[in-house]
């Protein structure tokens, strides 16, 4: 999952390293006995005189004769550790790089305490950390009450990961000065960083308190105040921040989380866009309007903003999880488990890119290594919600839907906003009335202004409650919410497109082509492939098969829908495509065999593999093609009311799923015509139904294997599914799917020509 929180702003004050004391007693030199004293004799310099006249050119401002009457007496004396001390100083007030002058300056005088507080200061500005606090604790040594030090030194042990400690050092700063802001401020953070929101709400009203007018502690209120579930107020702080500093790129983008968690998304858009007009480079504006663009449907647009971010700060990981987000989300499987792998090279301990990555590897079909990974989230928080449900979904894919419901009801007791575990709890059983306060959960959750992937989740749960509890003219009104606010990912159907690409397999793939191709093909039996439209009974067609211990259900593997737009490149003129066979047949059958085992057959449930039947015939000939089929009306009804993760766009619009379903009868008939009855299997869905053993006996004996009764209780069998038909291929067969489009009959008009169609061939 993903966070839109960013990092709290700092405060520093910048202190101990601008001014000078003579004496060396780390005092600045204002203050130093309530009068400026003689000058110590310091046996290296050029004498107590000149030290004095290079202090009072600071005091002056004077800082470039300071400098350069420094270097002029550094050439006589290189080792007065004084003289490095001022020219430090001198070379900070003009922002030059002092960085060397101070550590020589430490190295002479390494008792020194104000020249290792400067030394520290420098160091702690720069964000180098480890020397930093090394050098502040030997400050606090010798000075144990300098609270310029501890506060440093806090900052330090937070820059290093060790926020726990930082906020013992930020509290005894407090303790000796309770009027400190940036310490109040950035001990809210530390706060925040633990995880610990009320307590950093307390340190920045204390740090506002303080100092009122500064929009920085602003913004750091209002993020702690979201964060705590006060919104109303947070978006107050947030306005109240860019009102007092309209150049603050950072208070917008705090503003835009207000905005965003509130539901006012496009507000939000528009205060992350002015963040970044004022610094294309804020890494936290380009992850959380990459973030809000995302839940308002436009990922394509979110990509380059996570990319840009990752650039500029490649060991950030939340902007490599964000990318992996994105690109899972546009079915870039393999690029998202890279982003999330970097992620967590980056910072081993993330547990938000261990449960994304759990997400790619389930949809991988690697279910050990996706629990590994949901585990490692929740080792590192118990309380992970997001982690908790997705143990519920995998421990469903298992077919322990007991468990499951359990790991989702203590996620919602934990967030009862959480939409997907509600919405998982109805995905994994039959609702009844007895849901009712299920019902008005979901619906009290659907009338708040939810990201758009959590409204589309519960919308489709609520349609499904309703038709479990038959009724239908209900569950069609939330069905169709859902695909419509689903379409607004952008993601639209072409029709010309399908029509083009159906009709060149049709003439790539003839007889004569089938013919030439068998002398180059392989003579493999294991691979048996199950193809037809989704929803026509291909989990309930795989579950029976890999029911009988000679067969391995490998559930979808994604291979021939590249494998054809690498065979349809490099063979544009259709003169060598038999030779690009053997390679296609050797890649995919090694990669069956990293899955199955060694068992006799392997079974390929990829419903879109229909398109490529002929091609998996040519380089597979041995290989056994089993077509489901099923009422047009109750396949196409069944597609609109899921929602499916990795289906195209035609399943959100009748219109454009009549067309589809049509291209799809075109091309089943020609595989028909022109594939032996050895080869290819048509299984009605209807048929295996009514007569289960039958259908299951012709099935295992097509693929060449004995009979086993165990394929008469697949039901019982422990396999991981992680398709939408897992609770269903767990029940025994019945016929309560077959004609469920008779109860939708008002709402499918453009639906019904596909009856003639499917019965005319």
């Amino acid at each position: 999952m993903r966070s839109s929180a960013t990092a709290a702003t700092e405060l520093s004050s910048k202190p101990g390293r601008n001014d000078l004391c003579p004496c060396g007693s780390g005092k600045k030199f204002k203050h130093c006995h309530g009068q400026q004293p003689s000058a110590p004799a310091v046996s290296t310099s050029g004498g107590s005189q000149e030290i004095g006249s290079l202090v009072e050119l600071i005091n002056q401002g004077r800082f470039g004769e300071a400098e350069h009457r420094s270097r002029a007496l550094l050439a006589a004396h290189p080792a007065a550790g004084m003289l490095w001390k001022v020219l430090g100083v001198a070379l900070v007030r003009q922002g030059k790089d002092p960085l060397q002058a101070m550590r020589r300056a430490t190295e002479i005088l390494p008792r020194d305490a104000e020249a290792l507080a400067n030394l520290g200061a420098e160091l702690h500005d720069r964000g180098l950390w480890a020397e930093a606090l090394e050098v502040l604790r030997r400050v606090l040594a010798s000075e144990p009450g300098n609270t310029d030090a501890l506060v440093q030194a806090a900052d330090a042990m937070r820059g290093l990961g060790r926020a726990r400690e930082a906020v013992a050092l930020y509290q005894r700063a407090l303790a000796r000065n309770p009027r400190q802001p940036e310490a109040e401020n950035n001990l809210g953070n530390a706060f925040l960083e633990l995880g610990e929101p009320a307590e950093s709400l307390a340190c920045y009203q204390r740090a506002q308190a303080l100092l009122p007018a500064d929009a920085q502690i602003h913004c750091n209120l209002g993020n702690a105040l979201r964060q705590t579930g006060r919104l109303d107020e947070a978006l107050a702080a947030g306005r109240k921040a860019v009102a007092l500093n309209s150049s603050l790129g950072v208070a917008y983008t705090y503003l835009g989380l207000a905005l965003g968690a509130l539901g006012q998304r496009e507000e939000a858009v528009a205060s992350y866009r002015q963040a970044l007009a004022l610094n294309p480079r804020d890494v936290d504006a380009l992850n959380n309007l990459g973030n809000v663009l995302r839940d308002l449907g436009d990922r394509r647009a979110a990509v380059p903003l996570y990319r840009q971010a990752v650039e500029i700060d490649p060991r950030r990981a939340e902007s490599h999880c964000n990318l992996g987000n994105v690109e899972f989300e546009l079915r870039h499987t393999a690029e998202a488990v890279a982003a999330y792998r970097q992620a967590l090279a980056v910072q081993p301990n993330y547990a938000p890119a261990h449960l994304s990555l759990g997400f790619a590897l389930r949809q991988q079909r690697r279910p050990a290594e996706a629990e590994a990974s949901c585990r490692a989230a929740l080792a590192i928080n118990p309380n992970y919600v997001e982690a908790l449900s997705f143990l519920g979904e995998l421990t469903a894919d298992r077919g322990q839907f007991v468990e499951a419901e359990q790991h989702f009801r203590r996620a919602l007791e934990l967030n009862p906003d959480f939409a997907f575990a509600l919405a998982s709890i109805a995905t994994h059983r039959k609702m009844t009335g007895a849901d009712a306060s299920w019902r008005e959960s979901a619906e009290a959750l659907v009338a708040k202004r939810l990201p758009l992937g959590h409204e589309i989740s519960l919308r489709y749960a609520l349609g499904k409650y309703f038709d479990d509890l038959r009724q239908y003219d209900a569950a069609f009104g939330e069905y169709r919410q859902a695909n419509e606010l689903t379409k607004r990912f952008g993601i639209k159907y072409n029709a010309a497109k399908l029509t083009e690409r159906i009709d060149r397999i049709v003439r790539r793939f003839d007889a004569p082509f089938i013919r030439a191709s068998h002398e180059h093909a392989s003579g493999s039996e294991v691979p048996v492939f199950i193809v037809g439209m989704p929803r026509s009974g291909t989990s309930l067609a795989e579950q029976i098969l890999a029911s009988h211990p000679a067969v391995f259900g490998a559930g979808e593997v994604s291979f021939w829908n590249g494998a054809y737009d690498n065979f349809r490149d490099r063979d544009p003129g259709g003169e060598t495509g038999a030779g690009l066979l053997p390679d296609l047949a050797r890649e995919y059958l090694a990669h069956l065999s990293t899955l199955s085992g060694g068992t006799a057959r392997v079974v390929d449930k990829m419903p879109a593999n229909f398109m490529y039947a002929g091609l998996i015939h040519a380089s597979l000939p041995q290989a056994r093609i089993i077509h489901m089929r099923r009422h047009p009306l109750d396949t196409c009804l069944s597609i609109y009311f899921q929602n499916f993760f990795n289906i195209g766009p035609y399943a959100n619009d009748l219109d454009s799923l009549a067309h589809y379903y049509g291209e799809y009868l075109r091309i089943a008939r020609h595989w028909r015509a022109l594939l032996p009855a050895t080869s290819f299997l048509e299984v009605p869905y209807e048929g295996l139904i009514e007569d289960q053993e039958g259908w299951s006996r012709r099935m295992v004996e097509f693929v060449g294997l004995p009979w086993d009764p165990r394929c008469l209780d697949f039901h019982e069998t422990n396999r991981v599914v992680i398709t939408a038909s897992k609770w269903q291929v767990r029940q025994k067969i019945s016929s309560a799917s077959a004609g469920r489009w008779r109860n939708y009959e008002a709402h499918i008009g453009p639906l019904w020509p596909l009856i003639e169609l499917a019965t005319s061939g």
